[in-house]
């Protein structure tokens, strides 16, 4: 037994173009069902090759995120078809993604896994933020929300999953960046980068300001909101935080690994619909047709700005 999500990245992976390959990173059982958490990718094996990362679910409530990543990987198999500009794009870049991060959270239709764990306050990392502050990750129980696990358990299955996933696929790399959708905050799209730990400036800040640039320049008329996630709240665990600290202080100078999450200000969805408020996935995703689809096509702008910069990113390290 699957659910909505799960099937539709079967169906992709089914379908898939030979250039887009998928793996079965492993598996995690929710209510007695086995679910298997997938990657996919597109480009080259090198893994020393500018590599962008999409990551969607971690938070199992927040399934729009899955759903913007494998539609991308749909339209994208089906461009290179044709599209020589973009054939030669993937011959000196890659793509790698886990769409669905949390499947047995997903499944259950809760923000945890099925152990009761918010991946984003599991990592071995300790932030600014209030121990008293459930919002900032508590370790008091499972029934609550933002349980950030027991220590000596170490990090859950699908941390692991993804922190091997991304040490192996994009620590490799000269420049990498990894886009991590969510929603359920705001009423504003939001790009943030880290840190989410601590108010202290970015190391990077540079970098960003480049980028920055480069996204003002390329897509004027959109409206994300481009700041530190810290800007909003602060958070112990985070694994995004833990995985780019992990990588600044042991690689090499010369090469530069970029978090962003894309939080999708969801609540605009609800003050639109104010029915789905009475619909428990209301406040993560967009519920009538015609907004699902404009957010379908709404970020591959996006997307495709985060690619190219990654592949073109001289001037921004």
């Amino acid at each position: 037994m699957a659910f909505s999500e799960l099937e539709k990245l079967n169906r992709f992976i089914e379908q898939a173009p030979e250039f887009c390959t998928s793996e079965c990173l492993g598996h995690v059982t929710a209510k007695g069902v086995s679910l298997p958490i997938y990657s996919l990718t597109i480009g080259p094996k090198d893994p020393a090759l500018p590599t962008f990362g999409l990551f969607g679910g971690v938070h199992g409530l927040e399934k729009i995120g899955s759903h913007i990543i494998i539609n991308y990987f749909k339209f994208l198999s089906k461009q290179l078809l044709w599209d020589k500009s973009l054939q030669d794009l993937f011959k000196v870049s890659r793509l790698v993604s886990i769409p669905i991060v949390n499947p047995g959270g997903m499944y259950l239709n809760r923000r945890s896994n099925p152990n009761g764990v918010d991946l984003m306050r599991n990592a071995p990392i300790e932030g600014e933020g209030s121990k008293w502050n459930l919002v900032s990750g508590q370790r008091l129980s499972s029934y609550l929300p933002w349980f950030r696990g027991h220590p000596e358990k170490g990090m859950e299955f699908e941390n692991t999953i993804l922190v091997d996933f991304v040490k192996k696929h994009m620590f490799s790399a000269p420049f990498s960046m990894a886009l991590d959708i969510h929603s359920g905050f705001g009423m504003r799209d939001r790009l943030w980068y880290p840190y989410s730990k601590t108010r202290k400036p970015f190391p990077l800040l540079s970098s960003i300001e480049k980028i920055e640039s480069r996204y003002r320049d390329s897509l004027p008329y959109s409206r994300y909101l481009m700041e530190p996630q810290s800007s909003s709240y602060l958070i112990n665990g985070d694994i995004w935080d833990y995985l780019f600290d992990l990588h600044h202080q042991s690689s090499a100078s010369d090469k530069v690994f970029l978090p962003w999450c894309l939080e999708l200000g969801s609540w605009i969805w609800v003050k639109k619909n104010p029915l789905q408020a009475f619909d428990p996935k209301g406040y993560f995703n967009p519920i009538l047709p015609h907004r699902y689809d404009r957010v379908m096509r709404s970020h591959r702008d996006l997307i495709d700005l985060f690619h190219k910069i990654t592949v073109f990113h001289e001037g921004v390290i």
